[in-house]
């Protein structure tokens, strides 16, 4: 008679996301994640497979979660430069969570030699620059944005940003600066 799992596959998937966010890949052994996962190295072959393949179940659970965040915020009744600037600051207030972000770390370790990792953060990033995109399309309709600025254009140089800060965070000390890079680079939708 098989024996049922004795833990909840999205609970342990979180914990191996936290561990691989913060370590990376390579920097990750199984005997860390067995112990942090805090179940059996045979249980995550068994549910998840080798590491490779954890780590990208891992990073599917974080940009599902990620890209539920940005629904939630964009669904919010609030102007639209409103909601970018919110976009921009939960890059900087991140509570319980490890700074930076799972996806661009994963992509600077191993997009250039991992096709798999490379397509899901290629993915990822398109998915968020056509939530920019739309959402410069509305703020110019409603004339929150200059009308004369190209949106693909302006959803690229907002996606850019974005990902500068997301990298930046991980160092900065000083939050007055994230708040300035923040102020300019909406000042450019006017």
């Amino acid at each position: 008679m098989a024996r049922s799992k004795e833990f909840e596959i999205n609970e342990v998937l979180d914990k191996a996301v936290q561990l691989f966010w913060v370590q990376g890949y390579e920097k990750t052994s199984m005997q860390e994640l067995v112990d942090f996962m805090g179940i059996h190295r045979r249980s995550i072959y068994d549910t998840f497979g080798d590491k490779h393949a954890l780590f990208m179940k891992a990073l599917e659970r974080y940009d599902a979660i990620q890209n539920k965040k940005m629904r939630l915020l964009v669904e919010k009744q609030a102007p639209v430069k409103e909601l970018i600037r919110q976009f921009f600051e939960s890059t900087i207030k991140k509570e319980g969570e490890p700074q930076g972000c799972f996806i661009v770390n994963s992509g600077v370790e191993l997009g250039l030699s991992d096709p798999e990792v490379a397509s899901l953060v290629e993915d990822s990033y398109s998915k968020t620059e056509k939530l920019l995109y739309n959402l410069v399309l509305v703020g110019q309709q409603i004339g929150e944005i200059d009308a004369l600025l190209e949106p693909e254009a302006i959803s690229h140089y907002l996606m850019n940003a974005w990902l500068g800060l997301r990298t930046m965070v991980k160092t900065a000390t000083d939050q007055g600066k994230l708040s300035r890079i923040i102020n300019t680079t909406l000042a450019m939708l006017d």
